[in-house]
């Protein structure tokens, strides 16, 4: 949804942010209601009572995300036209919808993901290239050891797209580091709770949860689980790396406490993959990185996701309007754009036993039909100051720390 919307002026984020999680909630409630009247009425029944008045809410959310911006800048017109949706093969609603036939490993119905979103690592060539290191690199790495989730710290929010708002995401998260993060967290409540981490750092990672899609889970009928079409039992990671590292091309200026990044796209199977950044592999097998497919590992390797945030921050914004431009990715020659300044690079590496021959997705938003390419990370940055001079020095100095 969000390419379809011009540039959104900081005035109306807000308001477009809630009515885009409206969007969301309209889309389960009318999976709710297909799934409760199943065999009920004649043939028109699913349009006159579903479809119907479904594409008459979206329309008017639809219009209502038109006026917010309308207020401060050019309204957008055709919006309408993304109010309709269509049946996916399993009988969920969808924006635009999925070809029919197409099946998952182990023969379940294509809600997503397909066979095709599975590839054998081994056949995959390496290709992972990294900037060459300069004289005045930053070589040091500062970790934060933050345990991988035992204790099951989960919810469907997203405090940094969807603030304020129940269930934003339509989809579970995993969280390591601050212990009460929801959509109503604020910079005040980050700052006031426990961490689960050693070096009392209270940064909130976070991430899409990873299912074994082998049966039915505690969430089965719950927002973000079930009910926005996400199945099967969520895996505990078997390990997580939180790791920052420098510039190959100089020094790197510490974070500024409540930094918030975001890396990859929750939307990019709809929206294209020009945000997409996270990437997937097996362990022993890290020079082969895949984007857009699910990695298949033999035996005595683990399921990987690797999530690199942007390490070069304009030196003002903790956030902006689309939760991207206050921040930006290095050039392939690992310097930042002009005016922009290297900050220390979050890698968030999250590793999987996975069972053997059994079929597992990532948690997505319902017309992301839980697609790889969709995967994505969220980091705010809570650290003290201390805490974060003593992870630049680190990194600056070329030493090993946590």
């Amino acid at each position: 949804m969000n390419d379809r919307l011009p540039q959104i002026p900081a005035t109306a984020r807000a308001e477009v942010d809630q009515e885009l999680a409206r969007l969301n909630t309209q889309i389960t409630e009318a999976n709710r209601r297909l799934a409760g009247s199943a065999g009920q009425g004649g043939p028109n029944f699913v349009q006159n009572a579903i479809l119907g008045p479904l594409k008459d809410k979206r329309a008017a959310t639809l219009d209502r995300i038109a006026i917010a911006i309308g207020r401060s800048a050019q309204r957008p017109t055709g919006l309408d036209a993304l109010a309709a949706c269509t049946l996916t093969p399993d009988g969920s609603q969808q924006p635009g919808g999925q070809q029919p036939g197409d099946q998952q490993p182990g023969g379940q119905p294509a809600s997503g993901p397909v066979r095709a979103d599975f590839v054998d690592i081994r056949s995959v060539a390496p290709n992972l290239r990294l900037p060459r290191r300069t004289p005045n690199a930053s070589t040091g790495l500062f970790s934060s050891q933050c345990g991988r989730n035992a204790q099951g710290q989960h919810n469907s929010d997203n405090v940094i797209v969807a603030p304020g708002v129940d269930n934003g995401a339509h989809h579970v998260h995993d969280y390591v580091g601050n212990t009460s993060t929801s959509g109503q967290s604020t910079d005040e409540s980050l700052a006031a709770a426990g961490t689960t981490c050693v070096n009392g750092d209270q940064s909130t990672h976070y991430w899409p949860v990873l299912r074994a899609r082998d049966g039915a889970a505690a969430d089965a009928n719950a927002p973000g689980g079930g009910l926005d079409g996400n199945i099967g039992r969520i895996l505990t990671p078997a390990g997580v790396s939180l790791r920052m590292t420098g510039s190959p091309v100089g020094k790197v200026t510490a974070m500024p406490r409540f930094l918030r990044i975001i890396t990859g796209d929750a939307k990019a199977f709809t929206n294209g993959g020009a945000n997409a950044r996270a990437s997937w592999t097996c362990t022993g097998f890290e020079n082969r990185r895949l984007t857009d497919k699910y990695p298949l590992c033999p035996t005595g390797s683990r399921v990987q996701r690797i999530l690199q945030f942007q390490s070069c921050w304009d030196g003002r914004n903790t956030d902006s309007a689309n939760h991207r431009t206050h921040v930006a990715y290095p050039a392939a020659d690992g310097r930042c754009p002009a005016g922009m300044t290297a900050i220390p690079m979050l890698e968030q590496r999250i590793t999987y036993n996975v069972p053997r021959g059994v079929p597992f997705a990532l948690d997505t938003f319902p017309e992301q039909l839980h697609k790889p390419v969709t995967d994505h990370g969220d980091f705010i940055n809570v650290m003290s100051d201390a805490l974060m001079q003593r992870a630049t020095t680190c990194i600056n100095t070329g030493r090993r720390c946590r």
